[in-house]
Order: C-alpha cells, then sequence, then structure tokens
C-alpha cells in the first residue's frame, strides 16, 4: 500500500513537474520570441507600392517604411508565384524542389494534380511550432492541391484558410466555376471579397488569440494579382482584374483603365493591411511583433503592375521580374526610418527566423543567410554574394526556360533564346547594356557556375532542405 501511495505520489510529481515544463517553455517562448506576421502579396512590382515611388496611395504599407526598414535590393525566389512560395517557406532555392516545382502549378491540369510540395521538404511554419509557435496560414497557397498531403495543415500551420490554386474568383472565392476555399483541408461554401475575406479572418486570428505563446502568421494575399472567373457564353475560365466598385472612385485620377483597376485591387490590399496593424495595436502587441512585408514577384504589364524603370516583368528574370518590395517592423529592434542597401532575398527569411527563435537548423540545408544583423542597422560587406534563379518551361502559359546568376555587381541572364547576356548592376541597374562581349572572362565563368548550380540542385531536389551538403564549387570572381 506505501508502495503504491509512493508510486502515485512519484508519478504526480513527475506529471506536475513536466506540465510546469512545458508551461516554462510555453511562456519563455512567449516572453521571448516576437510574433511573426508575413505579408505576401501578389504580382505587385515596386512601383506598385507608395514607398517606391509608385502613384497609388499605399498609406498602410509605406507606415511600415517609416516605422522600420525598407529593402532597397530585394529579390524574390522566383519570377512566379509556385517556386517564389517554396523558396519563402523551405529556405530552398526552388530548383531544389522534388517536383521541380519552377513553374505555376495549373488547377485544372491533370498531372499538375500530382505534384505540391513534399512531406521531407520542411517549412518554416515547422520549424517555429517546434519553437513553441502557433502557426497560421491565411490566404493564397498555390503549392499543391490535387491530394490533401499537399495542403498548409500537412505543412506545418495549424490553422489553414483560403484557396489552393495560383488565383481565385474574387468575388465566388472559386477557380472559374470549381469552389476552391478551404479551412484545414475541409471545403467550405464562404461569401465576399477575397481580399476582405483574408483580412477578416486575419484580425479574428490575431484578435482571439489568448496569446499564452507566440504565433506565426503567413499572410499571402491574392491581391492584386487578376481573378480567375468564368466565361458562361464560352463555357471556360478567363483571367480578370476585379476591383471592388467602391475602391473605383479612389482611384479615379488613374487615366489608364487597365492601370485603374489594379490600383483599386492595390488600395483594397492597402485597407487590409492597415486593419491587420490595427488589430495588432489593439491587441496591444505592436513592440513584441516583427511584421514583414514583401511581393512574390515583379507586377505584370498586362495586368496593370509596373515595375519602371527596371527592366522586365513578371516571368522573367530581368530585375523588373525579380526585384520586389520588402518592408519590416519591429520597434526597438528595427530602426524607424532605416534602408537595407545590400541584396537580399526571400530565401534569408526561413535563416533569419530560425536563428531569431533559436530553434536550430542542424540537419537542414538552406540557401539563404540570417539577416537579423541587418534588421538591427550591422553593417555587412558581401561584396561576392550569389544568387541564383531558374524558370521552367511552361507550354501552356507560352513560355521558356531562363537561368540567371547575381554574384557581386555582375549579373548573368540566359533567356529562352539562348541569348546569354552579361549587365553589370552599380554601373547599369536597369540592364540596358549587355556587356558579354566585352567580358567574356566574366561571361564564362558565370555561364559555368549558373550551370553547375542548375545540375547540383536538381539532383539533391530528392532531399530538398534536409540534403547536408552541396558539392563545393568554385567562387572566384
Amino acid at each position: 500500500m506505501i508502495c503504491r501511495m509512493f508510486s502515485l505520489a512519484r508519478f504526480l510529481a513527475v506529471l506536475t513537474a513536466v506540465c510546469c515544463g512545458w508551461f516554462c517553455v510555453t511562456s519563455q517562448a512567449a516572453a521571448g520570441y516576437p510574433n511573426i506576421i508575413m505579408i505576401f502579396s501578389d504580382d505587385q512590382g515596386t512601383r506598385d507600392v507608395g514607398c517606391y515611388g509608385s502613384e497609388i496611395p499605399t498609406p498602410h504599407m509605406d507606415s511600415l517604411a517609416r516605422d522600420g526598414m525598407k529593402f532597397d535590393q530585394f529579390y524574390a525566389a522566383s519570377a512566379i508565384c509556385t517556386p517564389s512560395r517554396f523558396g519563402l517557406l523551405t529556405g530552398c532555392n526552388p530548383s531544389r524542389s522534388q517536383d521541380r516545382l519552377l513553374s505555376a502549378l495549373m488547377f485544372l491540369a491533370e498531372e499538375d494534380k500530382h505534384r505540391g510540395l513534399r512531406d521531407h521538404e520542411i517549412t518554416m511554419a515547422s520549424q517555429l511550432q517546434r519553437a513553441g509557435y502557433e502557426t497560421a496560414l491565411i490566404g493564397k497557397w498555390h503549392l499543391g492541391h490535387g491530394q490533401s498531403s499537399f495542403f498548409p495543415h500537412q505543412h506545418g500551420f495549424d490553422l489553414g484558410y483560403g484557396h489552393t490554386a495560383g488565383c481565385v474568383d474574387f468575388f465566388t472565392l472559386s477557380y472559374g466555376n470549381v469552389p476552391d476555399w478551404y479551412r484545414n483541408g475541409q471545403l467550405l461554401d464562404t461569401t465576399g471579397y477575397a481580399t476582405d475575406v483574408i483580412t477578416d479572418e486575419a484580425v479574428r486570428y490575431i484578435r482571439d488569440q489568448k496569446h499564452e505563446k507566440p504565433f506565426f502568421l503567413f499572410l499571402p494575399y491574392n491581391a492584386p494579382h487578376f481573378g480567375k472567373g468564368w466565361d458562361d457564353g464560352n463555357d471556360t475560365t478567363v483571367n480578370i482584374l476585379q476591383p471592388h466598385p467602391r475602391d473605383l472612385e479612389r482611384v479615379k485620377f488613374i487615366k489608364d483603365p487597365t492601370r485603374r483597376k489594379y490600383a483599386a485591387m492595390a488600395v483594397a490590399l492597402d485597407d487590409g493591411i492597415g486593419r491587420v496593424l490595427d488589430a495588432v495595436d489593439g491587441a496591444g502587441l505592436r513592440d513584441d511583433t516583427l511584421i514583414i512585408f514583401m511581393s512574390d514577384h515583379g507586377g505584370d504589364p498586362n495586368y496593370g503592375g509596373n515595375n519602371q524603370p527596371l527592366r522586365g516583368d513578371k516571368a522573367t528574370l530581368f530585375e523588373g521580374g525579380i526585384r520586389v518590395p520588402c518592408l519590416a517592423r519591429w520597434p526597438g529592434v528595427v530602426a524607424a526610418g532605416s534602408v537595407a542597401k545590400n541584396p537580399a532575398w526571400a530565401i534569408d527569411w526561413f535563416t533569419t527566423l530560425a536563428e531569431l527563435t533559436q530553434v536550430g537548423t542542424a540537419g537542414l540545408r538552406l540557401d539563404g543567410q540570417s539577416l537579423l544583423p541587418v534588421l538591427r542597422g550591422v553593417e555587412t560587406k558581401e561584396a561576392g554574394r550569389e544568387f541564383f534563379w531558374e524558370l521552367g518551361s511552361h507550354a501552356e502559359l507560352d513560355r521558356g526556360h531562363w537561368q540567371s546568376l547575381r554574384r557581386g555587381a555582375w549579373k548573368y541572364i540566359k533567356t529562352p533564346d539562348q541569348v546569354e547576356r552579361l549587365f553589370h548592376l552599380e554601373r547599369d541597374p536597369f540592364e540596358k547594356n549587355n556587356v558579354a562581349g566585352t567580358h567574356s572572362e566574366v561571361l564564362k565563368e558565370l555561364a559555368s557556375r549558373a550551370d553547375q548550380l542548375s545540375k547540383a540542385y536538381s539532383r539533391n531536389s530528392q532531399t530538398g532542405n534536409l540534403h547536408a551538403h552541396t558539392p563545393a564549387l568554385k567562387n572566384s570572381l
């Protein structure tokens, strides 16, 4: 009897210790780590945000630059939606993806129903869960839709809410006439304007948190990307800009009708961001929340986007396709009105957040580097840093294979017509002068390096960011 009582007492003591330990870890995480909100806009070029020189009024986006940091040379992981999201969330170059996610997954294409983010391709959400975070994705996914294993709640997100396709009808929340709005894999019958629906859910998420644990909210809006409507007469989907009527009046000073519709969608997005910022402040979380805003790639001028004076657009590897707006606010850590001038890219955020939360990256093969020193205002010297991009061929969208490598100020590009170009971005930031003919040795070395990286990443694609080693490659420029 005494032994039983002793065993029960010991069990209760251990249980109490375990529970206390769990609570202490959770409390320590909540006290020591910031909440993280990552806002990801869609098809938004640098000239589509006010603080980057746009005529479109975006006061809430601009407030992040005023109260935090503006990145002057920030790159997306790709110039196309799907690989851009893969690179951001996994911290891996998209060329490593098992399913070669180098072009946009097409919602109605039979072969693309079997492609997406795989189990071994670890996301930053999964890592942040290990650090004690609650995690949520609210908005656009576009990393797999054909089977449940591709959905966000299977990849580190406690909550996955929104649509899986590359675009959606902003009013019916369907891809054409196919419903595509989910909560953790369950199809929903939801109504409302997509930007508002996403914002409403995000505000509820922030407001209703008990804040016993820090949270990571990934907020990938589908605006100001065009909508995917349905043409009843021709029984087919149609790409169409879908501004809310209430917002067109606010941008009536823009003469071009396509640009005006795009701008109306952008100001609705900015309103949504403003409501999210207000929710953070209203919950008393302003000083405890790191907010990051960026776009997934450059804008598409056919649907109102503007990347000028940069050359190129969405789905190209000229600067206009991959250079994007990026802003970060974290009061007390990121200096208000600060500017980051060195090149960085979306792939860096995984490593940054892993270092910030001390969760560690042992065993992971990541292709970014931490931006914590940058956020804290520490000058860094990275004259020879490399950035490699690759776009896959896509017959349905009439797109060919692209390849590009930036090292220091030099940038190499091979376009689908196999023409090789070389630019010096410090002297020629708008890529007007191809100097391949006068710097043949630089061209040759960068072309060789790009080819090496493409082959190495492709060989390692089966293990994603769990691959612990990439063969050393020559880096002598």
